[in-house]
């Protein structure tokens, strides 16, 4: 039993692991793509279209590691991530498409970002992961 617990912690820091890489990679390329063409290629587009297409790579890499990190955890630890994954996804379509209406419609004096979507889709997912593993200790 010692030998099986020892192997399955193993395999967790592994994914772990290959998860944070391909966080790091994705979060690198994607700074690349955004802030290159104004400070790095001089709006080069030939090579903006590159270092969008590496960054979209290393976002499907990303969805990959995640899902094997997910069929490797217990599951406890996969209801808790799905729950969070689920309830950040109603968040983003239901305050993301209210977002854009508020803007579409000039309630909101300045434009809709997904940058802000992106943080409250971030927030939730924590909060998620935070109160999933509180209810469930």
């Amino acid at each position: 039993m010692k030998k099986i617990e020892e192997n399955w912690e193993c395999n967790s820091r592994k994914s772990n692991l290959n998860l944070a890489l391909w966080t790091g990679a994705w979060v690198i390329s994607m700074a690349i793509a955004s802030f290159g063409p104004k400070f790095i290629w001089n709006e080069n587009e030939s090579i903006s279209i590159i270092a969008i297409l590496i960054n979209l790579g290393f976002g499907i890499a990303l969805i990959l590691a995640n899902r094997k990190h997910l069929n490797g955890l217990d599951e406890l630890q996969r209801k808790i991530q799905l729950e969070a994954m689920g309830i950040s996804l109603g968040v983003a379509v239901i305050f993301g498409l209210s977002y854009s209406m508020l803007d579409t419609t000039n309630l909101i004096s300045y434009d809709a970002e997904i940058s802000h979507l992106v943080i409250l889709i971030s927030l939730t997912y924590l909060g998620g992961i935070i109160i999933g593993n509180l209810r469930y200790r």
